[in-house]
């Protein structure tokens, strides 16, 4: 096995080899804690809160249920919001689409295939106005899902509740301003790290002092799952960023109890259903832990609090019904653990952005489990558990090393720019997918006990055309501009540049300002930005995972056979330029398709992340490559290949052989299919699979060309 899972060992071994490894250890405040296990006496609600953050956990009040949502239009987001909160939702959380979070507004040329795709487009603050349209902004609590654009996003939720009549110190919530995760995982960051953390800060600061109930940062290990990490990875850079909000809060000179009670924590619940409990009360005892050392006097600095988000990651497109059953047992993993809010995923969302059925059958899972299971009569149905708490201790050893190497490297911070977390978790994505491809890890209806015939899902997926809705957008731009003082917005956005060179007031006051008189999200974004530039990254992947791994032979010498009669047709290895259009910046599936490519004897050349179509087709060029493969999973590859397919056919690259792999409905494949795209792999393809088609496919082209009869291997 690649990656095994934990042994039944027993608690009084894993305490004593526990002391010795602490024995071992070089001496720091980290390890001061921990001479014995102490959480295994604990009670709820007590420090450190490995059995829950509060002493009656759900017998007194529920987990909040918080759908994650938002698509199209602020109309049509709009009526979804009070739809759910009719249904019984009882939080909400606003998904926003790319453009906004990449700081463009809807007219930007660089976004138009991004406009209302997964997520609702938020130009100016009219737009977030009537996206609450109907919604007691003093009563409900609203998370917003934003890092990169979090200035005017949390600057135009202040202002629409201002003029709702809400005041500011009424409001509650959180906002991710999880900047550090963008860069370790996600993409979807603007500028610089160091700049991005003083954005991060100003927004902590005015909160703290403005905003006294509104949470500042969620620190998410969410994505640092999807993206591959495994438990101890996603625990150990998850409290290692943390620990970076609170030293740059204290710089600015907050004090550690107005900060570290506003810090939530949003964690991913894979199919483990073991480890994710012993992992979410492992956090509890890290956090509580590490916070020591800020010497903080309110016991809340202490508790960590967690929104938790079943996987995305392990949803599957070949059999989509089975992913009501992993979301059901994922939730009960999260409850189990103590979530204080959750987002249980829709079924279909594998195939395409979740239709409205699939995402009230997806907030009834969590009804279900809150009224019909008896899940909150119990406060800490697992504590005391033998195996449980040894899976704590274990994923706490194995975290604080972790944590103890980022440290050893100067922070989150300086880590990130050396690299050193990015790269164990691509090694770990690449390690877990090879595991299954190879079959080691079992995934039903995928690679075990796999369904024949029928139909993989209802025809009732949700498609969104985006040409009306940008069209839409740019009217509603238009009509704020006109209707402005052009003088008075350029002078709030002035003031936003000075401030981001001098540093003597709070940014996030001034974007207030700057909201009030109709500056546009993409005018503060670019305000910033003309001060400290906009961060650009390079994707790369890991080699010898899949070479290493491989264990059938004859998918081996097959395509070791086909790459040999390409190499002796064209006198050199097949090239393959992978690449991302648009602004999803989700790349754990190129990654792995890269290493697994280059592994099996492709010549593998990588794109640059948030590429335009115009863009990939020149490198397509410039790299002389024989294919071309797009990753897209944001919805916006019928507008996005589109493009690029004009592109190519301009520069005389039309008969490039050309595959799509992501989130593609079936609706879409013809589309595709007539664009010129040859070959289509939904998420969960074994790699060597495509491998092999896309190889047999470039030899087809090459026999028709040299007029050689070819036979598949």
């Amino acid at each position: 096995m690649i990656r095994k899972a934990f042994q039944r060992t027993p608690f009084s071994t894993i305490e004593r080899l526990y002391k010795q490894e602490l024995q071992q250890e070089e001496t720091s405040f980290f390890y001061r804690e921990s001479e014995s296990c102490p959480h295994v006496e604990s009670y709820p609600g007590n420090r450190p809160f490995v059995r829950g953050p509060y002493p009656t956990m759900y017998k007194k009040k529920p987990w909040t249920i918080r759908q994650y949502g938002g698509f199209s239009t602020v109309t049509d987001s709009n009526r979804f919001y009070r739809e759910c909160l009719q249904a019984g939702q009882t939080g909400l959380s606003i998904a926003f689409d790319l453009a906004t979070h990449r700081g463009y507004d809807s007219d930007h040329p660089a976004v138009v295939s991004d406009v209302g795709k997964a997520g609702v487009a938020i130009d100016t603050v009219e737009d977030m106005i009537e996206l609450f349209t109907d919604i007691p902004l003093d009563q409900i609590s609203v998370s917003m899902t934003m890092n990169g654009a979090v200035l005017p996003i949390m600057a135009f939720f202040i202002v629409a509740a201002e003029e709702y009549g809400v005041d500011k110190k009424q409001l509650k919530g959180t906002i991710q301003n999880d900047i550090l995760k963008e860069y370790l995982v996600r993409n979807t960051y603007i500028y610089p790290p160091k700049a991005s953390m003083d954005i991060s800060t100003s927004i902590m600061s005015y909160l703290a002092h403005h905003v006294p109930s509104f949470n500042s940062v969620s620190v998410s290990g969410y994505h640092l799952q999807e993206a591959g990490a495994p438990a101890e990875l996603e625990l150990a850079y998850t409290i290692c960023n943390g620990m970076e909000y609170v030293k740059a809060g204290m710089e600015a000179g907050l004090d550690v109890d107005q900060l570290a009670p506003r810090l939530s924590f949003f964690w991913g619940i894979g199919m483990n259903f073991f480890e994710e409990i012993a992992k979410l009360r492992a956090a509890r005892l890290l956090w509580s832990n590490v916070m020591e050392r800020f010497q903080p006097t309110n016991e809340h600095s202490f508790r960590l609090r967690a929104h938790s988000q079943t996987s995305g990651w392990s949803l599957t497109a070949q059999a989509p019904y089975n992913n009501l059953v992993r979301t059901t047992i994922e939730a009960m993993a999260a409850v189990i653990g103590h979530t204080q809010s959750l987002h249980t995923n829709a079924y279909d969302e594998a195939l395409a952005l979740p239709s409205r059925y699939s995402a009230k059958l997806a907030r009834q899972t969590q009804q279900f489990l809150r009224d019909e299971t008896g899940l909150t009569d119990v406060i800490d149905p697992f504590g005391g558990s033998y195996y449980v708490e040894s899976l704590t201790t274990q994923l706490y050893d194995k975290a604080r090393k972790h944590i103890s190497e980022i440290e050893r490297n100067g922070g989150m911070v300086k880590a990130i720019l050396t690299g050193i977390p990015q790269q164990k978790i691509a090694l770990a994505a690449t390690e877990r997918q090879a595991a299954i491809d190879t079959k080691q890890e079992a995934i039903i209806g995928l690679n075990k006990h796999k369904s024949h015939g029928g139909k993989r899902t209802d025809e009732n997926l949700l498609y969104l055309g985006n040409k009306q809705i940008r069209e839409r957008q740019m009217m509603r731009l238009t009509a704020v501009k006109k209707g402005r003082d052009e003088q008075v917005v350029q002078e709030k956005l002035a003031a936003i540049k000075n401030e981001m060179k001098q540093k003597k007031n709070n940014l996030l006051e001034l974007a207030i300002e700057a909201a009030r008189v109709r500056a546009t999200l993409g005018e503060i974004s670019n305000a910033l930005e003309q001060v400290v530039g906009r961060h650009t990254d390079t994707l790369s992947y890991v080699r010898g995972i899949y070479k290493k791994e491989w264990m059938y032979k004859h998918e081996r010498e097959q395509v070791e056979t086909e790459i040999k009669n390409y190499k002796e047709w064209v006198g050199k290895k097949p090239s393959i330029l992978l690449t991302k259009l648009g602004q999803d910046g989700h790349d754990r599936g190129i990654k792995v398709i890269a290493a697994g490519f280059a592994d099996f004897g492709f010549d593998v050349r990588m794109g640059q992340l948030f590429q335009t179509p115009q863009e990939a087709a020149q490198l397509c060029v410039k790299e002389n490559v024989d294919c071309v493969g797009v990753s897209t999973l944001a919805g916006g590859h019928r507008e996005l290949i589109q493009q690029f397919v004009q592109h190519l056919n301009k520069i005389g690259k039309k008969d490039l052989l050309m595959i799509v792999g992501g989130v593609i409905p079936d609706d879409d494949v013809p589309y595709l299919n007539k664009l010129g795209v040859t070959s289509i792999f939904h998420p969960g393809t074994v790699v060597i699979e495509a491998v092999l088609e896309v190889i047999h496919k470039l030899n087809e082209q090459v026999s028709v060309k040299k007029g050689v009869a070819y036979k598949k291997g």
